[in-house]
Protein backbone atom coordinates (compact mmCIF):
# COMPACT_ATOMS: atom_id res chain seq x y z
CA UNK A 1 0.00 0.00 0.00
CA UNK A 2 2.89 2.32 0.87
CA UNK A 3 3.92 2.33 -2.69
CA UNK A 4 0.72 2.57 -4.05
CA UNK A 5 0.56 6.21 -2.04
CA UNK A 6 4.24 6.83 -3.11
CA UNK A 7 2.53 6.51 -6.60
CA UNK A 8 -0.27 8.88 -6.77
CA UNK A 9 1.72 11.61 -4.34
CA UNK A 10 4.68 11.84 -6.92
CA UNK A 11 1.86 11.68 -9.95
CA UNK A 12 0.16 14.81 -7.92
CA UNK A 13 3.18 16.53 -6.96
CA UNK A 14 4.49 16.77 -10.65
CA UNK A 15 1.08 18.04 -11.45
CA UNK A 16 1.31 21.00 -8.85
CA UNK A 17 4.81 21.59 -9.79
CA UNK A 18 3.55 23.02 -13.20
CA UNK A 19 2.52 25.83 -11.50
CA UNK A 20 5.83 27.20 -9.45
CA UNK A 21 7.03 29.50 -12.02
CA UNK A 22 10.67 29.35 -10.91
CA UNK A 23 10.65 25.45 -11.57
CA UNK A 24 12.88 24.96 -14.71
CA UNK A 25 10.78 24.21 -17.74
CA UNK A 26 12.54 21.90 -19.52
CA UNK A 27 12.65 19.74 -16.10
CA UNK A 28 10.52 16.61 -17.28
CA UNK A 29 12.89 16.19 -20.38
CA UNK A 30 16.19 16.00 -17.94
CA UNK A 31 13.89 13.24 -15.35
CA UNK A 32 13.17 11.44 -18.02
CA UNK A 33 16.40 10.87 -19.39
CA UNK A 34 17.79 10.31 -15.97
CA UNK A 35 15.34 7.51 -15.61
CA UNK A 36 16.47 5.97 -18.77
CA UNK A 37 20.58 6.56 -18.52
CA UNK A 38 20.55 5.91 -14.49
CA UNK A 39 17.89 3.55 -12.45
CA UNK A 40 16.59 1.45 -15.39
CA UNK A 41 19.65 -0.15 -16.32
CA UNK A 42 20.86 -0.41 -12.25
CA UNK A 43 17.67 -2.77 -11.81
CA UNK A 44 18.50 -4.91 -14.58
CA UNK A 45 22.12 -5.38 -12.83
CA UNK A 46 20.52 -5.91 -10.25
CA UNK A 47 17.62 -8.30 -10.37
CA UNK A 48 19.00 -10.26 -13.79
CA UNK A 49 21.92 -12.08 -12.53
CA UNK A 50 20.00 -13.73 -9.74
CA UNK A 51 16.81 -15.15 -11.54
CA UNK A 52 17.16 -19.11 -12.22
CA UNK A 53 13.98 -21.61 -13.04
CA UNK A 54 12.99 -23.84 -15.57
CA UNK A 55 10.22 -24.08 -18.35
CA UNK A 56 7.46 -22.88 -16.00
CA UNK A 57 9.39 -19.88 -16.50
CA UNK A 58 7.79 -19.56 -19.97
CA UNK A 59 4.14 -18.50 -18.50
CA UNK A 60 5.38 -15.45 -16.62
CA UNK A 61 7.95 -14.36 -19.28
CA UNK A 62 5.73 -14.21 -22.18
CA UNK A 63 3.24 -12.25 -21.01
CA UNK A 64 5.04 -8.94 -21.98
CA UNK A 65 5.70 -10.24 -25.29
CA UNK A 66 2.41 -11.14 -26.40
CA UNK A 67 0.16 -8.65 -24.87
CA UNK A 68 2.66 -6.09 -26.68
CA UNK A 69 2.83 -8.13 -30.07
CA UNK A 70 -1.14 -8.34 -29.68
CA UNK A 71 -0.78 -4.49 -29.19
CA UNK A 72 1.51 -3.36 -32.40
CA UNK A 73 -1.66 -6.04 -34.18
CA UNK A 74 -4.90 -4.32 -32.78
CA UNK A 75 -3.23 -0.97 -32.92
CA UNK A 76 -1.42 -1.90 -36.37
CA UNK A 77 -4.86 -2.53 -38.14
CA UNK A 78 -6.85 -0.15 -36.53
CA UNK A 79 -4.56 2.58 -38.20
CA UNK A 80 -4.66 0.95 -41.66
CA UNK A 81 -8.81 1.25 -41.32
CA UNK A 82 -9.16 4.76 -39.63
CA UNK A 83 -5.91 6.31 -41.86
CA UNK A 84 -4.60 7.16 -38.09
CA UNK A 85 -1.04 9.24 -37.90
CA UNK A 86 2.14 7.05 -37.17
CA UNK A 87 2.85 9.13 -34.38
CA UNK A 88 -0.55 8.24 -33.03
CA UNK A 89 -0.47 4.34 -33.91
CA UNK A 90 3.14 4.25 -32.10
CA UNK A 91 1.66 6.06 -28.75
CA UNK A 92 -0.84 3.12 -28.18
CA UNK A 93 1.09 0.50 -29.10
CA UNK A 94 3.78 1.77 -26.70
CA UNK A 95 1.76 3.05 -23.58
CA UNK A 96 -1.31 0.26 -23.92
CA UNK A 97 1.30 -2.48 -24.77
CA UNK A 98 2.99 -2.40 -22.08
CA UNK A 99 2.34 -2.70 -18.32
CA UNK A 100 3.45 -1.40 -14.99
CA UNK A 101 4.60 -4.90 -13.96
CA UNK A 102 7.18 -3.96 -10.97
CA UNK A 103 6.20 -0.16 -9.56
CA UNK A 104 2.27 -0.47 -9.44
CA UNK A 105 2.44 -4.50 -9.84
CA UNK A 106 4.67 -5.71 -7.16
CA UNK A 107 3.10 -3.65 -4.35
CA UNK A 108 -0.40 -5.13 -5.82
CA UNK A 109 0.90 -8.71 -6.26
CA UNK A 110 2.44 -8.66 -2.86
CA UNK A 111 -0.94 -7.76 -1.35
CA UNK A 112 -2.95 -10.38 -3.54
CA UNK A 113 -0.89 -13.31 -3.31
CA UNK A 114 2.34 -13.04 -0.76
CA UNK A 115 5.14 -11.95 -0.92
CA UNK A 116 6.37 -15.93 -1.93
CA UNK A 117 4.49 -14.29 -5.60
CA UNK A 118 6.98 -12.17 -5.87
CA UNK A 119 9.45 -14.21 -7.66
CA UNK A 120 7.21 -14.87 -10.22
CA UNK A 121 6.17 -11.11 -10.43
CA UNK A 122 10.07 -10.47 -11.12
CA UNK A 123 9.72 -12.79 -14.13
CA UNK A 124 7.00 -11.04 -15.72
CA UNK A 125 8.95 -7.89 -15.64
CA UNK A 126 12.29 -8.25 -15.76
CA UNK A 127 12.86 -10.81 -19.36
CA UNK A 128 9.31 -9.53 -20.20
CA UNK A 129 8.17 -6.21 -20.27
CA UNK A 130 12.19 -4.57 -19.67
CA UNK A 131 13.45 -6.34 -22.45
CA UNK A 132 10.46 -6.14 -24.57
CA UNK A 133 10.69 -2.35 -23.84
CA UNK A 134 14.14 -1.77 -24.95
CA UNK A 135 14.09 -4.32 -28.16
CA UNK A 136 10.54 -4.04 -29.63
CA UNK A 137 9.61 -0.71 -28.00
CA UNK A 138 12.55 0.51 -29.47
CA UNK A 139 11.77 -0.29 -32.93
CA UNK A 140 8.58 0.90 -32.21
CA UNK A 141 8.90 4.25 -30.80
CA UNK A 142 11.87 4.34 -34.43
CA UNK A 143 9.37 3.09 -37.08
CA UNK A 144 6.27 5.41 -35.87
CA UNK A 145 8.24 8.44 -35.32
CA UNK A 146 9.80 8.49 -38.59
CA UNK A 147 8.94 8.11 -42.19
CA UNK A 148 12.14 6.44 -43.34
CA UNK A 149 13.94 3.67 -41.30
CA UNK A 150 17.57 2.74 -41.39
CA UNK A 151 17.84 -0.30 -40.05
CA UNK A 152 21.75 -0.03 -39.21
CA UNK A 153 20.31 3.05 -37.14
CA UNK A 154 17.80 1.18 -35.68
CA UNK A 155 19.98 -1.65 -34.66
CA UNK A 156 22.47 0.81 -33.10
CA UNK A 157 19.98 2.49 -31.39
CA UNK A 158 19.02 -0.53 -29.68
CA UNK A 159 22.24 -1.65 -28.63
CA UNK A 160 22.81 1.80 -27.15
CA UNK A 161 19.48 2.51 -25.24
CA UNK A 162 21.28 2.54 -21.74
CA UNK A 163 18.57 -0.04 -20.33
CA UNK A 164 19.45 -2.81 -23.49
CA UNK A 165 22.95 -2.21 -21.92
CA UNK A 166 22.37 -2.81 -18.45
CA UNK A 167 20.15 -6.03 -19.56
CA UNK A 168 22.69 -7.36 -21.84
CA UNK A 169 25.55 -7.17 -19.27
CA UNK A 170 23.13 -8.86 -16.48
CA UNK A 171 22.69 -11.42 -19.06
CA UNK A 172 25.71 -12.33 -19.18
CA UNK A 173 27.06 -12.45 -15.56
CA UNK A 174 23.46 -14.67 -15.16
CA UNK A 175 25.36 -17.08 -17.82
CA UNK A 176 28.55 -16.63 -16.32
CA UNK A 177 27.21 -17.64 -12.89
CA UNK A 178 28.95 -14.36 -12.05
CA UNK A 179 27.43 -12.26 -9.02
CA UNK A 180 27.32 -8.82 -7.95
CA UNK A 181 28.76 -8.26 -3.93
CA UNK A 182 26.12 -7.12 -1.88
CA UNK A 183 27.73 -3.61 -1.20
CA UNK A 184 27.53 -3.00 -4.91
CA UNK A 185 23.53 -4.91 -4.95
CA UNK A 186 22.76 -2.55 -2.55
CA UNK A 187 23.50 0.79 -4.31
CA UNK A 188 22.56 -0.78 -7.51
CA UNK A 189 19.00 -1.14 -5.61
CA UNK A 190 18.77 2.22 -4.18
CA UNK A 191 19.54 3.54 -7.96
CA UNK A 192 16.78 1.30 -9.21
CA UNK A 193 14.55 2.28 -6.23
CA UNK A 194 14.79 5.82 -7.81
CA UNK A 195 12.95 5.14 -10.97
CA UNK A 196 9.30 5.25 -9.39
CA UNK A 197 9.40 8.77 -7.72
CA UNK A 198 11.63 10.65 -10.45
CA UNK A 199 9.29 8.97 -13.41
CA UNK A 200 6.10 9.70 -11.87
CA UNK A 201 7.34 13.75 -11.16
CA UNK A 202 8.14 13.52 -15.29
CA UNK A 203 4.90 11.92 -16.08
CA UNK A 204 2.74 15.33 -13.47
CA UNK A 205 5.20 17.63 -15.13
CA UNK A 206 3.74 16.79 -18.83
CA UNK A 207 0.50 15.93 -17.73
CA UNK A 208 -2.07 17.91 -18.72
CA UNK A 209 -6.13 16.88 -18.72
CA UNK A 210 -8.16 18.90 -21.19
CA UNK A 211 -11.48 18.29 -20.94
CA UNK A 212 -11.83 19.83 -24.70
CA UNK A 213 -8.93 17.41 -25.70
CA UNK A 214 -9.18 15.62 -28.84
CA UNK A 215 -7.01 12.73 -27.19
CA UNK A 216 -9.90 11.64 -24.62
CA UNK A 217 -11.50 8.40 -27.23
CA UNK A 218 -7.96 7.31 -28.03
CA UNK A 219 -7.19 7.22 -24.19
CA UNK A 220 -10.22 5.48 -23.44
CA UNK A 221 -9.25 2.99 -26.14
CA UNK A 222 -6.01 2.43 -25.12
CA UNK A 223 -7.43 1.83 -21.76
CA UNK A 224 -9.75 -0.59 -22.97
CA UNK A 225 -7.01 -2.20 -24.44
CA UNK A 226 -4.59 -2.27 -21.65
CA UNK A 227 -6.73 -2.70 -18.63
CA UNK A 228 -9.59 -4.99 -20.21
CA UNK A 229 -8.75 -6.83 -23.60
CA UNK A 230 -5.13 -7.20 -22.31
CA UNK A 231 -5.66 -9.36 -19.48
CA UNK A 232 -8.51 -11.14 -21.40
CA UNK A 233 -6.36 -12.60 -24.33
CA UNK A 234 -3.55 -13.71 -21.82
CA UNK A 235 -6.85 -14.89 -19.34
CA UNK A 236 -8.19 -16.85 -22.15
CA UNK A 237 -4.61 -18.53 -23.59
CA UNK A 238 -2.91 -19.15 -20.10
CA UNK A 239 -6.57 -20.70 -18.21
CA UNK A 240 -9.02 -22.05 -20.90
CA UNK A 241 -6.24 -22.97 -23.98
CA UNK A 242 -3.61 -24.24 -21.98
CA UNK A 243 -5.76 -25.23 -18.76
CA UNK A 244 -3.22 -23.70 -16.49
CA UNK A 245 -4.25 -23.47 -12.49
CA UNK A 246 -2.49 -22.75 -9.46
CA UNK A 247 -0.38 -19.02 -8.44
CA UNK A 248 1.88 -18.84 -11.09
CA UNK A 249 -1.09 -18.54 -13.27
CA UNK A 250 -2.79 -16.09 -11.71
CA UNK A 251 -0.10 -13.53 -10.90
CA UNK A 252 0.77 -13.74 -15.00
CA UNK A 253 -3.00 -12.85 -15.69
CA UNK A 254 -3.05 -10.43 -12.79
CA UNK A 255 0.53 -8.95 -13.85
CA UNK A 256 -1.46 -8.53 -17.67
CA UNK A 257 -3.71 -6.16 -15.90
CA UNK A 258 -1.50 -3.78 -14.42
CA UNK A 259 -1.61 0.33 -15.62
CA UNK A 260 0.53 1.72 -18.63
CA UNK A 261 4.66 1.33 -18.14
CA UNK A 262 5.28 4.83 -16.73
CA UNK A 263 8.72 4.13 -18.76
CA UNK A 264 6.95 3.41 -22.72
CA UNK A 265 5.29 6.87 -21.65
CA UNK A 266 8.76 8.09 -21.11
CA UNK A 267 9.93 6.61 -24.28
CA UNK A 268 7.06 7.65 -26.69
CA UNK A 269 7.07 11.29 -25.42
CA UNK A 270 10.95 11.17 -26.00
CA UNK A 271 10.49 9.91 -29.58
CA UNK A 272 7.45 12.87 -30.26
CA UNK A 273 4.65 10.01 -30.24
CA UNK A 274 1.68 12.32 -29.01
CA UNK A 275 3.47 13.12 -25.28
CA UNK A 276 0.01 14.41 -24.28
CA UNK A 277 -1.62 11.10 -24.82
CA UNK A 278 1.33 8.98 -23.73
CA UNK A 279 0.81 11.05 -20.79
CA UNK A 280 -2.75 11.00 -20.09
CA UNK A 281 -2.21 7.12 -20.45
CA UNK A 282 -0.09 7.38 -17.16
CA UNK A 283 -2.09 9.68 -15.24
CA UNK A 284 -5.48 8.17 -15.99
CA UNK A 285 -4.58 4.84 -16.03
CA UNK A 286 -2.59 4.28 -12.70
CA UNK A 287 -5.63 5.13 -10.54
CA UNK A 288 -8.31 3.58 -12.97
CA UNK A 289 -6.53 -0.09 -12.86
CA UNK A 290 -6.54 -0.13 -9.26
CA UNK A 291 -10.70 -0.49 -10.07
CA UNK A 292 -9.92 -3.02 -12.82
CA UNK A 293 -7.93 -5.17 -10.98
CA UNK A 294 -9.54 -5.98 -8.01
CA UNK A 295 -12.26 -7.04 -10.53
CA UNK A 296 -9.83 -9.70 -12.37
CA UNK A 297 -8.68 -10.78 -9.07
CA UNK A 298 -12.02 -11.85 -8.39
CA UNK A 299 -12.45 -13.21 -11.81
CA UNK A 300 -9.27 -15.28 -11.23
CA UNK A 301 -10.15 -16.21 -7.47
CA UNK A 302 -11.71 -19.45 -9.15
CA UNK A 303 -8.98 -21.19 -10.68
Amino acid sequence: MDSLVLLLFCLIAGVLLQRVRSFPPNAAVTLNQYVLYAPLPALALYHIPEISGGSELLYPISVAWICFGAAWLFFGALRRTFGWSRKLTGCLILTAGLGNTSFVGFPVIEAAYGKDALGTALLVDQPGSFVVLSTLGIIVATIYSRHQVNAREMATKILLFPPFIGFAVAVLMNVGDLHFPESVRGGLLRIGNSVTPVALLAVGLQLRIDKQSKHWGFLGLGLTYKLLIAPAIIFLLYVIALDGTGKVVRVSVLESAMAPMITASILASSHGLKPRLANMMIGVGIPLSLLTVAIWYYVLEGI
